[in-house]
């Protein structure tokens, strides 16, 4: 009995364990601070090195090479340093995010926004209304923790 009690345990520790996807390097949600207590100060200092989390609202559907994440007052786009890993290309939207590495000032050309709309599916239209390139905050993670 005590065996079976024992496995019984053993398989609860490890579903658990199942509950997040890990993406880059490991990470910890130990550090979350929230997007709107750093927002500034990533402002003012144009980079800074942090953990926050988000809802994912998309994410590329080619390769996985790029996400978009809801705080509570902003929508963060997030790149993955130095393309070394990926996350889903599908199924992940709605989910919670842990993220980590660098949320700095960027401003993003009108050649790159074409190209985020185009791989995210964008009509010829949407695109051809993309006529000025965005000034706001992005990250760049080093790790992403999905929870499922």
């Amino acid at each position: 009995m005590k065996s079976i009690n024992f496995l019984f345990f053993i398989g609860l520790i490890l579903m658990g364990c199942k509950s997040m996807d890990f993406y880059g390097n490991k990470i910890s949600e130990a550090d979350v601070v929230k997007y709107e207590d750093v927002k500034q100060k990533a402002f003012d200092e144009g980079r800074i090195q942090t953990q926050i989390s988000g809802k994912i609202l998309e994410t590329c559907p080619k390769k996985g090479c790029w996400m978009s994440m809801a705080t509570e007052s902003d929508t963060v786009f997030v790149r993955f340093r130095d393309y070394g890993f990926f996350v889903p290309t599908e199924g992940v939207e709605g989910k919670t995010a842990f993220i980590e590495g660098d949320l700095f000032v960027d401003t993003i050309s009108v050649r790159m926004l074409q190209h985020y709309a185009k791989d995210a599916g964008k009509s010829k239209e949407e695109i051809a209304k993309i006529t000025e390139p965005e000034l706001g905050l992005s990250f760049t993670a080093d790790g992403v923790i999905i929870k499922k």
